[in-house]
């Protein structure tokens, strides 16, 4: 599967690199970067694969680094990216949520610790977080402090219990005094909206996340509303395909601690809790101003079942040409980046009494081109304890003889939200 793995800074430096088949030339991180290069000069991002006369370089790009594998010959893409995707997420849960360079430098030991454990010449091997933080102490004051005067390595030498059983992703012997488990539904609409309001796609992006605390080996059965309505439904090994297919029930084992159950799609929402109404306008001849008026509000049903929409960032991409701005905003604050001229309102919490609107005049450099097209605009938000595919959990059953405390939250946000005026 992978040959060399690389972990690359957002300005092209090498943190880290692990090779399973014979050394690799940096050189191929080289030809990696000038593509990416030139992906931000043409105003778009990096390909998740590139091909290359000898390899495959197969990618995934988060805020502060690049994740790069290399194969030498044809594999499964998103076995590979669900592979960089997983190591990631390691990484979070050892070094905290901001994983930048100096985060990376800071822990090349538990980095190339990991990775050992994490692949087999290549081939994922102990992937479960659960196993990892088992074999790996996590980094902190205290671990680094013992490590320091005992002189002990913070790699056990015993393999946790359950690692090579038939249920990999959970050891045995776990008891706990309060038996817990919640639920977190978690869904993004990804959406495009023409200028008359219309809805040219839509899509919802969900995923239900679980935090596990019971005793033993439960074996747990949940049923939704209708589940009928979930596309290209991805699960966490854990659960029982063969059950999900026949009487779409989830029937599994689950992991200790925190893990993702499974992600889903949903298609033909035609709906939104949340409406934009743009008029940007440029006028013609020597002038050059335009004329911007954007209106954000909740839509009438979310008033009257309390919904509450929070955290709302509006952003607008005006022409490079634009010199000046003269814009007012009745809630919020707003600034523009004068050097991308992108422009971010940040609205916060939509108050029910109020509609908030940005209203004022752009101007552009003299003898500019007045634009051809008008800006999308760009929305952030996030609605608590709200679902909007409507899904919902029926019912949790569980083997043990206690009965467990349940809970169940919901979050609906922005994923990638346009609104074209």
């Amino acid at each position: 599967m992978l040959s060399s793995f690389f972990i690359i800074a957002d300005q092209g430096d090498i943190l880290i690199e692990k090779h399973w088949r014979g050394l690799m030339n940096r050189s191929i991180c080289e030809y990696f970067w000038d593509q990416v290069l030139q992906s931000k000069q043409n105003g778009s991002s990096i390909p998740p694969i590139i091909s290359t006369p000898k390899y495959y370089l197969i990618n995934i790009q988060k805020q502060n680094i690049y994740l790069l594998g290399v194969c030498q010959s044809e594999v499964s893409p998103l076995l590979v990216v669900d592979f960089l995707q997983r190591i990631y997420d390691t990484f979070v849960e050892y070094f905290g949520p901001t994983i930048t360079s100096t985060t990376i430098k800071e822990n090349f030991v538990h980095v190339y610790q990991l990775l050992d454990e994490m692949a087999d010449n290549g081939f994922p091997f102990t992937t479960e977080l659960n196993f990892l933080k088992e074999m790996i102490k996590p980094p902190g004051v205290l671990s680094n402090v013992i490590s320091s005067v005992t002189g002990t390595s913070n790699i056990t030498d015993i393999l946790p219990n359950g690692s090579l059983g038939a249920i990999q992703w959970r050891k045995t012997g776990i008891k706990y005094t309060q038996n817990k488990i919640f639920f977190d539904i978690v869904e993004e609409i990804d959406c495009i909206i023409d200028s008359n309001g219309y809805i040219v796609s839509s899509e919802i992006n969900g995923e239900i996340l679980c935090h596990c605390n019971l005793s033993g080996m439960p074996d747990l059965t949940m049923t939704f509303n209708n589940p009928r309505m979930l596309d290209d439904v991805s699960f966490h090994p854990c659960v029982r395909y063969s059950r999900w297919e026949n009487d779409r029930v989830l029937s599994f084992i689950p992991p200790d601690g925190n893990f993702k159950l499974l992600s889903y799609r949903v298609k033909g929402i035609n709906q939104f809790p949340i409406y934009v109404k743009p008029q940007i306008s440029y006028s013609e001849g020597s002038s050059s101003v335009g004329r911007i008026n954007v209106t954000v509000g909740a839509k009438g049903y979310n008033v009257q079942n309390k919904l509450s929409i929070e955290d709302v960032i509006a952003t607008i991409p005006f022409s490079k040409t634009t010199s000046s701005t003269n814009l007012s905003a009745n809630i919020g604050s707003f600034g523009m980046d004068e050097q991308s001229k992108i422009l971010r309102w940040n609205i916060g919490k939509i108050p029910k009494e109020k509609t908030p609107f940005l209203s004022g005049t752009v101007s552009l450099i003299a003898g500019s081109i007045t634009p051809e097209s008008t800006p999308s605009i760009m929305l952030q938000f996030k609605i608590p304890q709200y679902a909007i595919s409507g899904l919902t959990i029926d019912s949790l059953a569980c083997s043990e003889r206690y009965k467990p405390f349940k809970g169940v939250k919901c979050t609906t946000k922005a994923g990638k939200f346009q609104v074209r005026s």
